[in-house]
């Protein structure tokens, strides 16, 4: 399984274990697409996985995006060790959140 499919996994069974509807897949949003969305507790939260490999600024964009076409929350996923060399700040002002799955597939959020 690749890193991408690995996260993807990981991320879809951390929410409907919370009880939420997980869609992954592309979804397009004028000019970008976020990777999937979260629904459930009245709220709609735009999802975009990052492996290390790729680029967090460019997902920040989609995030924001996301929210400009009416998602109530943003999450960026990607590995724990790239997550904690993200500077938090962009997060916490624009109310996004920040995801970190480490090896054993364990998800550590940023609003913790």
């Amino acid at each position: 399984m690749t890193n991408l499919r690995w996260l993807q996994w990981i991320i879809a069974r951390y929410y409907r274990q919370q009880g939420f509807r997980v869609r992954i897949c592309s979804i397009k949003l004028g000019n970008c697409a976020i990777d999937g969305e979260v629904i459930g507790g009245g709220q709609r939260i735009a999802i975009e996985i990052k492996t290390p490999g790729d680029d967090v600024t460019r997902g920040l964009g989609q995030l924001t995006e996301a929210l400009a076409y009416g998602y109530d929350r943003a999450a960026l996923v990607t590995t724990l060790s790239k997550a904690k060399k993200i500077n938090l700040k962009v997060f916490r002002e624009m109310n996004f959140v920040l995801l970190g799955v480490d090896s054993k597939g364990n998800v550590v959020s940023s609003e913790l």
